[in-house]
């Protein structure tokens, strides 16, 4: 029989909850959708796909177009399959079997699960009580352990807390560790390294289109970084990386900023609405103990002893949120969805109390 090696034996695969649910508030995708007008012309693109032919290897007209939208040299863009695949591909060029790789926790957990495919160690650096992020602490955790990478998000998934630019910037600085700044979430706040990367030698900043832009359906995401950092993801990746439909879909997309102001917009009314409604719990409820954090993202983040309780409760009534330890992640959705999920919450807890 064939053996497994040690690393892949105990993989367990990702497990989104499947299954049809009246509302979907788990993924932190955008409920807003391209106009009309936009698909229109995101359709007259698609007929001319030569599906015959394999995309252009370097998907020169759909970063050109991202790096036209967010100011940065089209020279200092990859393009991924989304910015999963983006992650995976700074790992494996950046990574050897051995290295240490420093995360945080709470975090995106599969910054620590690629870092162990390529067979790094990883050192995790827990948060405050609060999560907010002690700058210092990484800083000594990352030279101590001599780790060749940091991995981050900011703003933060799950917990949608932002880290000041000037916090960032003095990790980066403090560190010769390549650090990789997951900015996933960034068009929702106002503290981007975008315009400060070109003067960093060791940050590589990831973007993507599936928050913000509404496109998670086609996977796109991209790093950010020096050419010379670049150069080596460009030579790293596979060949044809980024299909040809999510290139023309996403050149279309990205050249129209009005879009995503508008789009951004949208989703902030949403998620203030929503995270004002759960303050509102908050108060009303003080038995059960909700926290709610003030969100710098697509998404509010509560903890609470009954995060279980109430993840089960919402979904025998039709509606999944994301459990995450004992906290309850719930993405900005349509007016009703977020009166919907509320109402159900507060029924909970109000059976609770009862």
């Amino acid at each position: 029989m064939f053996e497994l090696n040690e690393k892949v034996q105990n993989l367990i695969p990702y497990d989104p909850v499947a299954g049809k649910y009246r509302i979907r508030l788990d993924a932190n995708e955008s409920f807003v959708t391209p106009s009309q007008a936009l698909r229109e012309q995101i359709d007259e693109e698609l007929r001319h796909v030569h599906f015959n032919r394999y995309p252009d290897p370097y998907a020169e007209e759909v970063r050109k177009a991202f790096a036209d939208l967010y100011g940065v040299p089209r020279s200092c863009v990859m393009a991924g399959n989304g910015s999963d695949e983006v992650i995976t591909v700074v790992m494996n060029a950046f990574l050897q079997k051995g290295d240490t790789v420093v995360t945080l926790s709470p975090d995106f957990s599969m910054y620590g699960f690629y870092a162990a495919l390529v067979e790094c160690r990883v050192v995790t650096v827990e948060k405050n009580a609060d999560c907010t992020v002690d700058a210092e602490k990484i800083i000594e955790t990352v030279n101590r352990t001599g780790a060749r990478m940091l991995v981050f998000s900011n703003p933060c998934n799950p917990t949608s807390l932002v880290l000041a630019r000037e916090e960032v910037r003095k990790i980066v600085s403090s560190v010769e560790a390549l650090v990789v700044l997951d900015e996933a979430y960034m068009d929702f706040s106002d503290q981007s390294m975008l315009s400060e990367f070109a003067g960093f030698d060791n940050l590589l900043i990831l973007k993507t289109c599936s928050k913000a832009l509404g496109m998670a359906a086609v996977r796109l995401g991209f790093a950010v970084g020096t050419q010379r950092l670049i150069d080596v993801l460009q030579a790293a990746k596979s060949p044809y990386n980024v299909n040809t439909l999510t290139q023309a879909i996403g050149a279309v997309v990205l050249s129209h900023p009005d879009y995503l102001q508008a789009a951004v917009q949208r989703i902030l009314e949403s998620r203030d609405e929503l995270y004002e409604g759960f303050a509102r719990l908050q108060e009303a409820y003080p038995q059960a103990k909700l926290h709610v954090f003030k969100p710098d993202a697509n998404f509010v983040y509560i903890q609470t002893p009954k995060a279980a309780e109430i993840f089960e409760y919402l979904k025998e009534n039709g509606i999944i949120v994301r459990l995450t330890g004992g906290a309850l992640r719930v993405s900005a959705g349509r007016n009703y969805e977020n009166e919907a999920v509320l109402h159900e919450v507060e029924a909970c807890l109000k059976g609770e109390s009862a």
